[in-house]
């Protein structure tokens, strides 16, 4: 990679996220890339196609900011922890204006990544057999099996602009590695056009090369790795923090509010600088209350070639 893999968030976004661009920002209920979504509030980037397995509170933010025409998702949900109130206004009632949906289920936004990595012009699912969702999204569309002669249904490729996701950390090459849960990161990166990576830190390529098989996403996907301790928040980091879980369940009477919502957005996004300030705002106390103690994975031996002068091998 170039040698300006590295660089701040803020230089990110600017430089790979464009007005009307269509963006996915992937983490399966942990390692959702929060400061990245707050970033792209703070430019005042409009007119995006947002795309995600699961709308939650990042849409609901994104949404209101006013940053999101259209919406490319499944499974709408707020952590179980209540209604997303700004969703279910533009929805529900066009208040304040309309928002644009499509809607699958995770299985077919997962093989529309895949389709688009791999650049074939449709997947075939059969899970859609007796689901009331092709009645309502045109795209999902169904064709005759050629071995079979039965009918499949198949969804289109997805192919980001940009793919933004947050991990545990990378080297300064852009060799990205990931461990705990995880959703269609790898996929929605090969996918997209540029990939932006926020993580907890950036590490030397020592590290990265003694376990290699964290290594979710390499360097030659990657255009930009951004080092954002604590970018996850709201959400987890599998080692580093836990959930806030208060946030989340503090969120349903905020989001339910518009004029307390765009309080909040102009409080801890808008009136910041960046994610430090954000993490400010939120609070030292209520941070460390989510801190991990250590709980090792152990090691594993690779092995290597061995040296003929160590007379290992006769």
């Amino acid at each position: 990679m170039d040698s300006d893999t590295v660089v701040s968030l803020p230089e990110a976004i600017e430089r790979y996220v464009e007005d009307g661009a269509t963006v996915a920002l992937e983490g399966f209920s942990h390692l959702i890339p929060f400061a990245a979504g707050h970033e792209i509030i703070r430019q005042g980037i409009s007119g995006l196609t947002f795309c995600r397995l699961t709308p939650d509170l990042l849409s609901d933010m994104m949404i209101a900011a006013d940053c999101v025409d259209r919406l490319v998702c499944s499974f709408f949900a707020s952590g179980s922890a209540g209604s997303l109130y700004e969703v279910r206004r533009r929805i529900e009632s066009a208040d304040p204006r309309p928002l644009e949906v499509e809607e699958y289920s995770h299985h077919a936004m997962t093989l529309r990544y895949h389709a688009g990595a791999a650049r074939l012009p449709f997947a075939p699912i059969g899970s859609f057999v007796g689901s009331d969702i092709p009645g309502i999204n045109p795209d999902i569309r169904s064709v005759v099996d050629p071995y079979s002669g039965k009918k499949t249904y198949v969804v289109p490729p997805l192919n980001p602009d940009v793919t933004i996701i947050h991990a545990q950390r990378a080297d300064r090459h852009g060799n990205v590695q990931i461990w705990g849960i995880t959703g269609t990161q790898q996929e929605a990166a090969y996918a997209a056009k540029h990939v932006i990576v926020t993580v907890e830190e950036i590490v030397d390529e020592e590290i990265v090369r003694s376990d290699p098989n964290r290594t979710l996403i390499p360097a030659h996907a990657v255009d930009a790795v951004c080092e954002v301790p604590t970018g996850a928040h709201p959400s987890y980091v599998q080692g580093s923090y836990d959930r806030d879980n208060a946030f989340y369940r503090e969120w349903t009477p905020i989001s339910k509010d518009p004029a307390r919502l765009q309080e909040w957005l102009d409080t801890h996004i808008r009136g910041t600088r960046d994610h430090a300030e954000y993490l400010q705002t939120i609070g030292a106390d209520r941070l460390l209350s989510l801190r991990v103690d250590p709980r090792p994975s152990g090691t594993v031996d690779y092995g290597r070639r061995a040296s003929l002068n160590e007379g290992t091998v006769k």
